[in-house]
Order: C-alpha cells, then structure tokens, then sequence
C-alpha cells in the first residue's frame, strides 16, 4: 500500500509543480506579493499529498519567529525542505546552485527569493550567498539554511558546512535551530511510509559568538532528535 500511494504521490506532485510554477512566473509579472501567494500555496497543495494521501502527520514543538533571523534546519529529506516554506514566513531558502539551474524550477525559486550556493565557486559563492542574505534582512525576511550541506541518513550526525558559520558572521542574526526526523517515514528511493515527522524548535541562539561556539550550539540543537 505504502508503495501504491507513494507512485500516486509522484504522478500527482510533479505535474502540479509544472502548473504552479507557470502560475509563478505569470505571477511574477505582478509583484513579489502575488509570487509569494502562489509559492505558498504550492507548499500547502504539497503538504495535502504528504498528509492525505502518504499518511504522514507533523508534529511540532515550538514556534519559529517571525522576521529576520537564521533558521538553520536538520536536512534528511526533500519534504522538509517544502513544508519549510509553511513553517517560516516568507523566507528565503539557501539551496544548491544546481537546482537554481533547474529550467522552469529555478525561475521560479528565483522570483521567490532563494540564495544558490555553488560549492565549487569558493569565496564568490560565500560573496553572493552574503549579498543576498542581506539583501533579505532589509526586506525583514529570514533566511532558512541546512547547515549540513547535503541531506543526510538517520542517526547521522556530521559536522556543519564552513558557509553556515560565514554566513552568521557576515549577517549578524540569532539563530532558530530546528531539529526533525523526517528521514524516518521518507528514506530515500520511491517508496514513503506513513508516520509522524516531529520537529523540534530548539532556543534561540544569539548573534555575536564565535565560530567554535555557533557550530556546537547549532549542531547540538538540530540533532536534538537523534538517539
């Protein structure tokens, strides 16, 4: 069964997210209101597969604040990285450059608002990432990362991305760690089960602190789930 409404999912996901991304780029034509109407009610029209037809429940602990802080999220699956755009308001997401490239995709996530980091740019990567990181602070949006870089398996527990802690010091912003065990009910490959994805808004940390105490506070936090 699991496997049934996991190919339903897949066949209804994605030619919706062609739809909407059109419905984007239309809107863009309009303002960034309009876009951020439309993006959000991509992650609401996502989040309606995720809990109707998967069986998957979100429990949270906590509430994210509103406005222009750093919300640094645990990455185990792509479903977080969606129902992300529910669970802060307006924010602006630090992603792969690759899926910035992406054709129609990337358009759309850039009419939205998404920092592109391209690993293998070096110093200009962590320039742009900056430049558009503060560029959302004036607009009081926060920036979402996963510190992490990559997703990672369950119980793993690796050490954060150089960028993160670069990107802390060049925007002077307190922390909103979150952790989650999504990785559980979505493990790679095609097939998710049903279950409950916990996430976990740790304390918020303070701007200001250096680099060894920001990424053991940090990393402490996200993984605040895993045993």
């Amino acid at each position: 069964m699991a496997a049934l409404r996991s190919i339903l999912y897949f066949l209804i996901f994605y030619p919706g997210t062609i739809l909407y991304c059109v419905a984007t780029l239309i809107a863009a034509r309009f303002g960034s209101g309009p876009v951020r109407r439309v993006i959000r009610g991509w992650a609401s029209f996502h989040h309606f597969l995720v809990t109707r037809l998967l069986g998957i429940r979100f429990e949270m602990e906590g509430e994210i604040p509103d406005g222009p802080y750093l919300v640094a999220f645990k990455h185990q699956a792509m479903v977080e990285t969606i129902e992300t755009l529910l669970r802060v308001k307006t924010p602006v997401v630090v992603m792969k450059q690759e899926y910035v490239n992406t054709p129609l995709l990337g358009p759309t996530m850039k009419s939205f608002g998404v920092i592109g980091v391209d690993r293998e740019a070096g110093a200009s990567a962590l320039r742009e990432m900056m430049q558009r990181g503060k560029q959302a602070i004036a607009e009081g949006r926060p920036v979402v990362i996963f510190p992490e870089g990559t997703r990672v398996p369950v119980g793993q527990k690796p050490a954060l991305r150089p960028g993160f802690a670069g990107l802390y010091r060049a925007l002077g912003l307190p922390v909103v760690p979150v952790a989650h065990d999504s990785g559980k009910v979505w493990p790679k490959g095609l097939v998710k089960y049903p279950g409950v994805i916990r996430l976990k808004v740790g304390e918020t940390i303070p701007a200001g602190l250096k680099r060894g105490e920001i990424e053991e506070r940090v990393h402490r936090a996200i993984n605040a789930l895993e045993v």
